[in-house]
């Protein structure tokens, strides 16, 4: 996996990603150390922003 950084709820944390699925600009983030997922967007400089978590992976892909 590459290094992407990836930020929560206005940069006010740094996520450690296991897996990053992208859906064109918008990211659903699994975290090494939590069980839920992140909805993010992919910014300028190649880092993601997260603005909301969901539960589970369906609701993530609900989200979308």
């Amino acid at each position: 996996m590459d290094r992407t950084v990836v930020y929560y709820d206005a940069a006010d944390a740094v996520l450690h990603p296991t897996l990053i699925l992208e859906f064109g600009e918008l990211r659903i983030v699994k975290v090494s150390d939590d069980d839920d997922w992140y909805m993010g967007s992919l910014n300028d400089d190649g880092s993601v922003i997260c603005w909301s978590s969901y539960a589970d992976l369906h609701d993530a892909l609900r989200g979308l």
